[in-house]
């Protein structure tokens, strides 16, 4: 009898905190979003835009800052690398003239 009680008791405490996890995970509304199909399209839509919207910005902020330390080897008039970048940067700024 004792043993039930036990068994119950760790069942109840087990029961209450997979509820308390359930609920951390947001599990229910999950679910409302796979239940709702428009919705989940729609949040998939926006944050796929958000994550193109950062990729864009991100290389290009990353190009401009490439394009600056090429302009600043060329600067140091390396031999054999200064042409080259020399070249690279007239190129960059032709294709960025164009646009």
């Amino acid at each position: 009898m004792h043993d039930q009680e036990n068994l119950l008791k760790s069942l109840e405490d087990r029961i209450r905190e997979l509820s308390l996890n359930m609920e951390k995970m947001k599990l229910a509304e999950y679910v409302n979003l796979l239940q709702n199909p428009l919705r989940l399209i729609y949040v998939n839509f926006i944050s796929g835009i958000a994550r193109g919207l950062g990729i864009a910005v991100g290389f290009a902020i990353l190009g401009a800052i490439m394009v600056i330390i090429l302009q600043k080897l060329v600067s140091l008039n390396l031999p054999l690398i200064g042409g080259f970048i020399a070249e690279l940067v007239k190129i960059v700024q032709m294709q960025l003239g164009k646009q």
